[in-house]
């Protein structure tokens, strides 16, 4: 079981953390994937910001459990063809990385607010479009009536510190070059260097709710 106390501790010293290395508002989304919903619970009674989850068949499964309480960011890799079952209860997609992607959603969720994802480490394992597609793809995302609001990136697999700084610098420039307000940038194990990189969107799971296992159910 997630302690929810425990939980509250974390998130109030992650907060200050950003606070005294920031020194701007930075938005924290839960990664509630493989926990069940005692950690949504916890996250939202500790004041974050949305609650990140990777995978439909298990959002849907939480959906129907009654459990989601807080906005929710699908922040996994996205089928097509998954779109118009999760639809209705995400508020902002944070893996948009293809045009035909971006097509499906202009018709299962028009106006969508969404997030491009971009391949900033030329790891093939990633997601995401190569930084020299980004802009491309962020008019088509415009043209098809989706509400761009920022960028979303992964940090390095095995990154060392200069690599990680390497890897968000460039999406900070690509953010501020498409004029967009959410750097999503920075995770459990490289959030301080996406912080000074300029990121504006923690995604962090394993630091607040410990360790995962194998999926949890949901009650």
């Amino acid at each position: 079981m997630i302690d929810p106390a425990d939980v509250a501790d974390r998130v109030e010293a992650l907060r200050q953390e950003v606070r005294d290395r920031a020194g701007h508002d930075v938005a924290l989304i839960a990664v509630t994937k493989s926990f069940g919903c005692d950690a949504i619970q916890a996250a939202a009674s500790a004041g974050c910001d949305g609650i990140g989850e990777n995978y439909a068949q298990e959002l849907l499964e939480k959906t129907e459990a009654g459990c989601i309480d807080l906005p929710v960011h699908f922040i996994g890799a996205l089928q097509s063809n998954k779109i118009r079952q999760i639809a209705p209860f995400v508020s902002l997609w944070q893996s948009i990385d293809r045009s035909s992607l971006i097509d499906e959603l202009a018709r299962r969720a028009p106006g969508a607010q969404v997030l491009l994802q971009v391949n900033t480490t030329g790891e093939g394992s990633k997601s995401g479009v190569v930084p020299g597609e980004v802009e491309a793809l962020h008019s088509h995302a415009l043209r098809a009536g989706l509400v761009v609001q920022g960028v979303m990136t992964i940090g390095p697999t095995a990154g060392d510190h200069a690599s990680r700084l390497s890897a968000f610098r460039q999406l900070r420039q690509i953010a501020d070059s498409l004029g967009v307000s959410i750097c999503s940038m920075g995770m459990s194990e490289d959030y301080r260097e996406a912080l000074d990189c300029g990121s504006t969107m923690l995604r962090i799971g394993s630091a607040l709710f410990g360790p995962r296992g194998a999926l949890r159910k949901t009650p």
